[in-house]
């Protein structure tokens, strides 16, 4: 009968009532986790240190448990030039990620046009390492580091699980660094062939990301490193995503299986791009029990 009371409510009065429930969820979802936030992956010493761009945040269980947590490294999408571990989403997915029992990090990298692709997966990379020296202090196992990412993140978690030729070697990284990973509607898996055809409306604003180079969207392109020994792949697309994202990950898949490592796709009817993101809010979503899996 509560429901049925606030929708008897006027728009402003419901807004204001779903908005306490929400924040009320929060923060009982924030009671099972700590937050570590704001700490910096690569060296102030660094020349490219970034203060604000070269951070992560550490979610960490408040519940006991006997041995070292699973853990999972979120990458954020928002097309190569937008997005932050400090976005309200993102936040949500690393409590959510506590909660299920995972030590969760979500991490941000520099943007375009400050950066381009290549750059971003190098900050990825040195978050990843960081991850790998580190997570033991915050109760994670560095033996079971599922990589998770969202459409431009996911691109990004694949060029990382790929181990594009030198990404991890550069940082003191196996190309097994990552235990698994699990792919969310991943954008930019073949953008050698996105920007070649260009086909569709809008497509030029992703050269301030890729470059004018085929080289560099041939390298930037997760697809084109697939090796057999990669760890092992999870990709959920929606059923009404960006038919580029259905293509491009259809082709990753057939891949991965030509190489004897065919990985778990899951198609989600219904669902659209952002929606594939925005589902994690829930905690009882399936990925979550993918992950689970994923880590063993």
């Amino acid at each position: 009968m509560r429901y049925f009371r606030l929708l008897a409510l006027p728009p402003l009065g419901l807004l204001l009532a779903l908005g306490v429930v929400l924040l009320a969820n929060e923060w009982a979802v924030a009671r099972a986790s700590h937050r570590a936030s704001d700490i910096a992956y690569v060296a102030a010493s660094a020349p490219d240190f970034d203060t604000n761009r070269h951070r992560l945040d550490v979610y960490e269980p408040t519940h006991e448990t006997t041995g070292p947590r699973p853990v999972v490294l979120f990458i954020h999408g928002g097309s190569w030039n937008s997005g932050s571990k400090d976005d309200f989403i993102y936040k949500a997915i690393g409590r959510r990620l506590a909660k299920h029992g995972f030590v969760g990090v979500v991490i941000s990298y520099r943007l375009a046009p400050q950066v381009q692709v290549p750059q971003q997966a190098d900050d990825c990379a040195r978050a990843l390492a960081w991850t790998v020296a580190n997570i033991k202090d915050y109760g994670g196992d560095p033996a079971r580091i599922v990589l998770m990412g969202h459409s431009a993140g996911g691109g990004l978690a694949a060029l990382l699980a790929t181990g594009s030729d030198t990404l991890l070697a550069r940082h003191g990284l196996p190309r097994t660094a990552a235990h698994a990973v699990l792919l969310d509607d991943p954008a930019g898996l073949d953008m050698l062939d996105y920007l070649t055809k260009m086909q569709y409306p809008g497509d030029a604003q992703y050269l301030g990301a890729f470059s004018q180079d085929p080289a560099v969207w041939r390298q930037a392109s997760a697809l084109y490193h697939v090796r057999a020994g990669s760890p092992p792949y999870s990709i959920y697309v929606g059923g009404e995503t960006y038919p580029s994202i259905k293509e491009s990950s259809e082709k990753f898949r057939q891949r991965l299986t030509q190489l004897g490592q065919a990985p778990r796709y899951t198609v989600l009817p219904g669902k659209k791009h952002v929606g594939m993101v925005t589902q994690l809010l829930w905690a009882g979503n399936q990925l979550y029990d993918e992950l689970r899996r994923l880590a063993g």
